[in-house]
């Protein structure tokens, strides 16, 4: 479990290139006060290594404010919340309809904190630059693209030399967010995919399964012939080969910051701040990232508890997006960052 120590911070922010670019701080309200407590968070291991970005930052300016988040995945996170026994959620995927009761009619908040891309990494023996097309990787993650030189695979990468080497899909074991965004992408974009989306997926037999992204992230690191979805961070950290992803404009797009920030540009935000920036548009959008949120209740029982989750969802949309590409995440576009920024206010102290 991670120890966060954190600060209250500012919510200003002003645009570069899609992205929030903020040096104020204090809290959603301007004070700079200091807040004392703890504050309890699990779920999302795709937002983890932000909320680790973020650390550094609390500890510099809210010493007396402790913050713990468990990368135990977001089905968990938001089990964990609706249970008592976190403070806040950290989610890549909206709570589903079914999910709701749980919630014993609460209020939820979604703040979103970052997005980023989802690499398609792959582990093969001299193969660099792989090109994937959406039909193609979705039959390669249905088990029907088997072999590394199948003809689909050779159509996508004209003139490369491909081995016959037995391709190995890895994918999460775990309640997913990622698993969630990664099919929802191969079925907008694929009409071949014929798996239901969703946190957890019925994967076809021979495909193996392993815990949370950096579980995958390793699976395919030691296995050659493997191929899996894991957040960028952890792919770059890992320095593991990603795939080219053919996009809705017909460019196969690398994974970048500047990729998943033109898709979170294009976006459509709805009222309650959720959205998909899942293939979007335009010839530079990299077609499979993620966005992330943090999940609370509006309506807050311990007031104690209520100041540091302000201060703390302050500094995420505010100082700390500032830490967002250092951690290979890209900033909130200004316009969604302003209304996150401004939603915190509607978190209440009562019964």
């Amino acid at each position: 479990m991670l120890s966060l120590t954190l600060a209250a911070c500012g919510s200003s922010s002003s645009k570069s290139s899609g992205s929030t670019n903020s040096s104020s701080s204090g809290n959603s309200t301007g004070s700079t006060a200091q807040v004392s407590g703890t504050l309890n968070g699990s779920g999302s291991t795709f937002q983890q290594i932000f909320e680790q970005s973020l650390i550094t930052g609390f500890k510099s300016v809210q010493s007396g404010a402790t913050v713990t988040y468990d990368g135990t995945g977001s089905t968990a996170g938001k089990t964990a919340l609706a249970n008592g026994t976190a403070d806040f959620a950290g989610t890549d995927s909206p709570v589903k309809t079914t999910e709701t009761a749980q919630y014993k009619g609460k209020a939820l908040l979604y703040f979103p904190i970052v997005g980023g891309p989802i690499a398609v990494a792959y582990n093969v023996g001299g193969l660099k630059n792989l090109k994937l097309s959406p039909d193609t990787l979705a039959n390669i993650f249905q088990a029907k693209i088997t072999k590394w030189n199948d003809a689909a695979i050779k159509a996508d990468n004209p003139g490369a030399s491909l081995p016959s080497t037995t391709i190995t899909v890895v994918h999460r074991s775990d309640g997913s967010g990622t698993t969630s965004n990664f099919t929802k992408y191969l079925a907008a974009a694929s009409k071949q995919f014929t798996l239901t989306p969703g946190e957890t997926v019925s994967w076809p037999a021979g495909t193996v399964g392993a815990a949370k992204n950096p579980g995958v992230a390793s699976a395919v690191t030691k296995t050659d012939g493997a191929i899996g979805y894991v957040d960028y961070s952890t792919a770059v950290a890992d320095k593991l080969n990603m795939a080219s992803i053919k996009n809705s404009a017909g460019s196969f797009v690398a994974p970048s910051l500047a990729g998943s920030t033109a898709a979170l540009d294009a976006a459509t935000i709805n009222d309650d701040l959720t959205f998909s920036p899942l293939n979007e548009a335009g010839a530079t959008t990299y077609p499979i990232t993620s966005p992330t949120w943090i999940l609370v209740y509006k309506n807050q029982t311990d007031a104690t508890k209520a100041a540091v989750l302000k201060a703390y969802l302050a500094y995420a949309l505010g100082a700390g997006q500032q830490l967002a590409a250092q951690s290979y995440y890209s900033a909130l576009p200004q316009s969604l960052d302003q209304k996150a920024v401004a939603q915190i206010a509607q978190i209440t102290v009562g019964s």
